[in-house]
């Protein structure tokens, strides 16, 4: 099975850091998986035009269309954000909202898939679990299951605090905690509803 791992940082540090943490324990686990970073992407907003509705594609041909077939191949999605003002970053909202063409297209295009959030903040308490929720909406209105990591530590997902740099993000051991107990649910969810035999 394969999981893409959306990064909506701009910049190479926490996020982006965080969101590979979380692949690699799923290779471990058998998994194949493929990164996708925002940075240095050009990924414009939804002109929400129609065009979409009348010819099944985007009319904007920029970075956004790798991204179409990597989650129509994708079993799983992970979806990380850095805080920008208490919520997910405009990069991945441009890529939650551009998949409006890939619902015209198809509208069960990612019905089914499995789906997990990451969000690092600056502050312990910087939107973290807000943005899990505003990553787990996007996933409900596409027909995607959502998956936190559980009761006892991590019961939307995984909530990291970066203290606005990588080193401060290595030295949180809570908020890795609750990444791989994120990880740990979202591979049990991937074996019983996602499509296959567990790997």
């Amino acid at each position: 099975m394969k999981i893409v791992g959306i990064c909506g940082s701009p910049r190479k540090k926490a996020t982006d850091y965080a969101l590979k943490k979380a692949l690699a324990q799923l290779e471990e686990k058998g998994f194949e998986t493929e990164f996708f970073p925002v940075r240095g992407k050009n990924i414009g907003p939804c002109r929400h035009c129609d065009y979409c509705l009348k010819n099944k594609e985007c009319v904007l041909k920029d970075d956004m269309v790798p991204i179409f077939e990597l989650l129509k191949e994708a079993d799983g999605i992970i979806m990380a954000s850095p805080m920008y003002n208490g919520a997910i970053s405009a990069q991945l909202k441009a890529i939650m909202d551009r998949c409006r063409a890939l619902g015209a297209e198809d509208y069960d295009s990612l019905r089914g898939k499995i789906g997990m959030a990451i969000a690092v903040g600056g502050d312990r308490s910087g939107g973290q679990e807000l943005a899990i929720q505003q990553i787990h909406t996007y996933y409900i209105l596409s027909g995607m299951i959502p998956v936190s990591g559980g009761s006892f530590g991590a019961n939307l997902g995984a909530c990291l605090w970066s203290q606005d740099t990588l080193e401060g993000l290595k030295e949180d051991k809570e908020g890795f905690r609750t990444l791989k107990k994120t990880v740990n649910m979202f591979s049990r969810y991937l074996k019983r509803y996602g499509g296959g035999e567990a790997p």
